[in-house]
């Protein structure tokens, strides 16, 4: 009998740990950075246009490109503790490297935290360039409009785009507008009710500390401290997050952290799950309220009817740019259901597998509709590129889609009763 008893235990033990195992993640280090990783390189074999089809408008809405740490206070909370572990001796050589490291970023930094950087600059200018490429003759003796968030990196990137635009062009008018006034498109959050109570709700936060509890790999910081360092209640998982947002933040400032270093490869996977799971659960859709999603209702109603006044030919922009945050593209994203940025599930476990905000929000993220007129028909069709790759629409059968297909479905992911 207490051979049996013991017999069952390992076999639910050896489940659950399947179960566990079934949603470890394996993503690279580059990866694990997650919304701190440089925009990736673009196929542009995959942004050819056919020749049947001509580009005669394009909405484009981009999160800033690669920045600063946008405060201090991560860097600073991790050397408190680090100068502690040294001053009691308990330090590790790992940890003195961590030291170097921080002491490396706050220099390349010098107090400009959040501030869009030369790779940012970068990132703006070869998105702008590329759209140039494939769609020249919507700028020369055209008008572009561009709009912006008021923070400064938003209005650096905004201002790196469209002066790259003027390098390639110099008959394009181009018309820029930053502030407050673009908040309810590029900066919903920050003033939505509906929003707010969500965030205000324990329903996400239970679920989400209860991950960050379970998954944090609390070895980390006792490799950077010591054992023998006199850990406070939460101050290794404390040491351990800070760690981490130094580390991952590191590549957006071109300066490479060897993450291995001071991680494995499972523990800036579980990390990088904590980070994602957060992002998840507050800006993208979740089976717990559609207000992450729905704070991008106004953001899409632009978007169909900026493209429906280019379709009638009332459009007086033939380019039109926004620029904000990967808190407006989450939304966005997810709102217009599109492949790997709508995910929908209870078992949250899972979310690392299927939502990846590396592939969602990189620094430098985009999301572009491209409207395109038939040489032979003049029928009027639109591809959706994100992060300048083609997706196909959810329902569709191809990456071009009729205008009058895709904008059924559009106005039919806003909330509200569905139209016939």
């Amino acid at each position: 009998m207490v051979r049996q008893v013991f017999t069952l235990i390992i076999s639910i033990f050896c489940l659950m740990a399947a179960a566990s195992d079934r949603n470890v993640t394996r993503y690279s280090y580059t990866e694990c950075e997650g919304s701190s990783m440089p925009y990736p390189d673009i196929d542009m074999k995959l942004r050819a246009i056919p020749d049947s089809l001509v580009p005669v408008y394009v909405n484009h809405v981009g999160r800033h490109g690669a920045r600063f740490m946008t405060s201090g206070k991560a860097i600073g909370d991790l050397l408190k503790r680090l100068h502690k572990a040294d001053s009691l001796g308990t330090i590790t050589p790992r940890g003195k490297e961590m030291i170097s490291l921080c002491n490396r970023v706050m220099q390349r930094t010098a107090d400009r935290w959040g501030a869009l950087d030369s790779l940012g600059m970068a990132e703006q200018e070869g998105i702008a360039s590329r759209l140039y490429s494939i769609a020249p003759d919507l700028f020369s003796g055209h008008k572009i409009n561009a709009i912006s968030s008021y923070v400064p990196r938003c209005v650096a990137s905004m201002d790196a785009f469209t002066h790259q635009i003027a390098r390639l062009d110099s008959k394009v008018e181009i018309y820029t507008s930053s502030g407050r006034q673009n908040s309810r498109l590029v900066r919903p959050w920050t003033g939505d009710a509906d929003y707010k109570s969500f965030m205000d709700d324990s329903r996400w936060s239970d679920i989400y500390h209860r991950y960050l509890d379970a998954t944090v790999p609390g070895q980390v910081a006792e490799k950077l401290l010591g054992k023998g360092y006199p850990f406070s209640k939460n101050e290794k998982r404390d040491v351990t997050l800070d760690a981490y947002k130094v580390v991952a933040g590191c590549e957006a400032i071109s300066i490479d952290p060897q993450a291995s270093r001071f991680f494995t490869p499972e523990e800036y996977n579980a990390l990088w799950s904590i980070a994602n799971m957060h992002h998840y659960l507050t800006h993208s859709a979740s089976t717990l309220s559609p207000a992450p999603m729905d704070l991008a209702t106004a953001l899409l109603d632009n978007l169909i009817i900026t493209m429906d006044s280019a379709v009638k030919g009332n459009n007086e922009y033939t380019v039109m740019l926004r620029f904000g945050h990967a808190e407006t593209l989450m939304p966005l994203l997810a709102l217009m259901r599109l492949p790997g940025c709508y995910y929908m599930t209870d078992d949250f476990a899972t979310v690392g597998e299927h939502w990846r905000d590396f592939t969602v929000v990189p620094m430098g993220a985009n999301l572009q509709m491209i409207l395109l007129k038939s040489t032979s028909t003049g029928k009027m069709y639109v591809r959706v590129d994100v992060n300048e790759k083609p997706v196909i629409l959810p329902g569709q059968k191809s990456v071009y889609t009729s205008w009058e297909n895709a904008r059924k479905y559009l106005i039919n992911c806003l909330p509200g009763d569905p139209q016939p």
